[in-house]
């Protein structure tokens, strides 16, 4: 399922992503989702140097699953 967005570029990207979908063959919309992908997994891993710098740092703790599981009555 696809959800349709309006988005805003800048102009030199915007110029960049027309030369790109051009010489490629595809549509703008499909090499956009194909960044988004790989920008979000990036994220991901800034995500989980954060969350175990937390944990270093003891900002955050680890819960063991049984203790969770016995909470949550399951």
């Amino acid at each position: 399922m696809q959800t349709r967005h309006n988005i805003t570029l800048d102009r030199d990207i915007s110029r960049e992503l027309e030369a790109i979908a051009g010489e490629l063959g595809e549509k703008k919309s499909a090499i956009i989702e194909k960044a988004l992908t790989a920008y979000f997994d990036l994220l991901d891993l800034e995500l989980v140097r954060k969350r175990m710098k937390d944990l270093e740092e003891g900002r955050d703790e680890i819960i063991d699953a049984d203790k969770v599981w016995k909470e949550l009555g399951i």
